[in-house]
């Protein structure tokens, strides 16, 4: 299993000195089967009056930061050492009970998958758009529906990076035929959920490549990323990455898992000044292959 080493920053300058309220971060990934903390180093500068660790509802990692000093400048840096498994998804691996869709989630499994599906509504443009990847009657091939949404809206839409906050409507990305990997997300949750199928959204890191990052220094070669997972019986929860057209968690690292991507977000604060006091938030991620496990 691979190693990955992963390093975020962001980092928040101001004209002049102010003052900070409470800043929340999701950076740290999750300890699932398949992905290991092996080390995690916060740096957070100025150093914090306080810093509270705990998990969610989810199971995400959540820290709370509070300030007493003002500044100029806010620095967050994450550096995780983390143990990776990469898995595909595969026909075989779905129960039986569920490889021919539609199929009803077991008793057991309703109770914590109801919020990922509930409520049940399906928009008539989503549901025109969606009708493609189902039979006549309804009826379709779990995997090859799965597979399918997930490359055809990679084919079909362009990928944008889009800054603005927020989450665009999927009757929006439909419209558009593009959007940003969170909005590409978010028209694939809302087509399956409207279906009766669990999907839930994923942030975190895509490992890109790892040609030219011999400097320690120079944070490319890695982004914050957005997909889709859904649950399956059998395998359980799957990654899908619309935005890439991937199947399974290839390269991909999760942070946080979500009903809304609000729940989701890497970093998020208050601070207090004049509106002209905020000069720039930059961001840079490095996410690099270290080492074969056991070596």
């Amino acid at each position: 299993m691979p190693i990955l080493r992963i390093r975020h920053v962001t980092t928040y300058h101001y004209h002049r000195p102010v003052a900070f309220g409470e800043h929340r971060m999701m950076l740290r990934p999750r300890d699932d089967h398949d992905q290991k903390i092996l080390e995690s180093e916060l740096e957070i500068t100025p150093t914090p009056r306080e810093l509270n660790w705990a998990q969610d509802r989810f199971g995400n990692h959540v820290a709370i930061a509070s300030f007493a000093e003002p500044a100029a400048e806010l620095r967050f840096d994450s550096s995780i050492r983390l143990d990776h498994a990469p898995g595909g998804f595969y026909a075989a691996d779905i129960e039986d009970y569920a490889r021919a869709y539609p199929f009803s989630y077991r008793a057991q499994d309703w109770l914590a998958l109801k919020r990922f599906i509930l409520p049940l509504s399906l928009a008539p443009g989503l549901k025109r758009w969606s009708d493609r990847f189902f039979r006549k009657d309804g009826s379709a091939d779990t995997h090859a529906l799965l597979v399918g949404m997930t490359q055809l809206i990679w084919r079909d839409f362009k990928h944008v990076a889009r800054h603005e906050p927020g989450i665009q409507d999927a009757l929006a990305t439909l419209a558009l035929g593009s959007g940003s990997c969170r909005d590409l997300a978010v028209l694939m949750i809302a087509a399956l959920r409207g279906r009766g199928i669990a999907a839930r959204f994923v942030s975190g890191y895509v490992h890109l490549t790892d040609e030219a990052l011999d400097d320690e220094n120079d944070l490319t070669g890695g982004n914050t990323h957005a997909w889709v997972q859904v649950y399956v019986p059998g395998p359980g929860w799957v990654d899908f990455d619309p935005s890439s057209g991937v199947v399974g968690n290839q390269n991909l690292v999760r942070v946080g898992v979500a009903h809304h991507p609000r729940e989701a977000i890497p970093l998020q604060g208050t601070w207090y000044g004049s509106a002209s006091d905020h000069l720039a938030m930059k961001v840079a991620v490095k996410v690099k292959a270290a080492a074969a496990a056991g070596a």
